[in-house]
């Protein structure tokens, strides 16, 4: 599946703008962690870019990643996508363990984030400027952006071997480089 091929997808499965921007973000964080644990950009960012493309019409569990692997099973889409996107939620972990790089780096994105965004948003400069001592800040104000759950950020970062410093770091530089398109530039 090409890079414009992904996109028509998610869009046509996701009409929210938000849930898009998520999606880029995701895209952008997985490219990034490709390049530093030696993986492929390109199957990492599709992996990104897809991986909640059901959401919106499967929002529950198990439907939600199970609908999304039958739909990219059916269109040839690489395995390794499909199991790292049906490891990213819990109830599919006995069957997709996150025991692979490119699983544990969604895994470790995915809400991370989506908390990010949420932080630059209410930051005059975006995402430009912040720290990793900021966002540990915001993420002990448990009403601010309170469906993230702050412990799959920290699992995340343990699962990729880094310190959560270091992983909030990594994410906020490649959300940075996407802001744009994420609609976070300064």
């Amino acid at each position: 599946m090409t890079r414009t091929e992904a996109w028509e997808l998610l869009c046509e499965y996701t009409p929210s703008a938000a849930l898009r921007k998520h999606a880029l973000a995701v895209e952008a964080a997985m490219r990034r962690y490709a390049v530093r644990l030696g993986g492929d950009p390109e199957i990492w960012g599709l992996t990104g870019l897809l991986h909640d493309f059901d959401y919106e019409r499967w929002p529950n569990p198990p439907d939600h990643s199970r609908e999304a692997a039958r739909i990219l099973r059916e269109r040839g889409v690489d395995e390794e996508i499909v199991g790292a996107i049906l490891s990213h939620v819990e109830w599919n972990q006995d069957q997709y363990p996150l025991d692979r790089p490119i699983r544990k780096a969604l895994y470790a994105v995915d809400e991370l984030c989506g908390f990010l965004l949420a932080v630059a948003y209410v930051r005059p400069d975006r995402l430009e400027g912040m720290e990793p001592s900021s966002v540990r800040k915001k993420m002990k104000q448990k009403s601010f952006a309170a469906a993230v759950r702050r412990e799959d950020i920290e699992k995340g970062a343990t699962l990729l071997g880094v310190s959560l410093d270091d992983h909030i770091r990594e994410v906020i530089a490649a959300l940075q480089g996407a802001a744009a398109e994420l609609g976070v530039a300064r």
